[in-house]
């Protein structure tokens, strides 16, 4: 990726030399950089706002009670996981925070979850991927939002005039892309079952 990133680049500068741009793009990138300085400030907040709220739900409680009312999906998604079990948690705390469109709060229990996973892996099996964590990395990736609240602060400090509109759209496209990723999961790990059965 940093090899890609860097022949991008390389070719614009060339590209602007080149054409005798070379003014235009010193002023982009200039222009380019505090524009990500000011979107970095304005997201901070929302950032910082969102993830407290986690923190809060985590520390009063509510996370875990979340946990018990998922359990039935968890159960059917990861039926080889333990009720209580510190994996189950995590993945709960990741869904909840992509189901209101908190990536930057789900991606701390995303990687706890994988690593509760790991944890969890027979010893001859440590150096790949079990169906639970396959599993877990799909729906993750498919992230069924209620609220995308990441595109609605981006599009409020863009200057939207309705930045809430994309709601719609977002839980239209995220419950298909979910419903698909649930499917392919559960047909992929039914093959995998079977065949460890014969």
């Amino acid at each position: 990726m940093n090899l890609l990133w860097g022949f991008m680049i390389l070719i614009g500068v060339i590209f602007g030399a080149v054409n005798g741009g070379l003014g235009t793009l010193t002023e982009q990138i200039l222009s380019s950089v505090a524009e990500a300085v000011n979107l970095s400030i304005a997201m901070a907040g929302a950032i910082a706002l969102w993830t407290g709220i986690m923190e809060i739900a985590e520390q009063t409680g509510i996370i875990s009670g979340v946990t018990r009312a998922l359990h039935p999906l968890l159960h059917f998604l990861f039926p080889t996981l333990e009720k209580e079990g510190a994996a189950k948690k995590q993945i709960a705390t990741n869904f909840i925070a992509n189901f209101f469109g908190l990536g930057w709060a789900a991606t701390p229990a995303g990687l706890a979850a994988m690593k509760e996973l790991q944890v969890l892996q027979p010893s001859v099996r440590k150096d790949e991927a079990s169906d639970e964590m396959c599993t877990f990395l799909v729906m993750n990736i498919s992230s069924l939002q209620l609220i995308p609240i990441n595109m609605i602060a981006y599009r409020t400090q863009y200057g939207s005039t309705n930045p809430a509109i994309i709601v719609g759209p977002g839980i239209a496209a995220t419950f298909v892309s979910t419903a698909v990723a649930f499917l392919i999961c559960k047909i992929i790990t039914s093959h995998h079952r079977k065949k460890r059965v014969y």
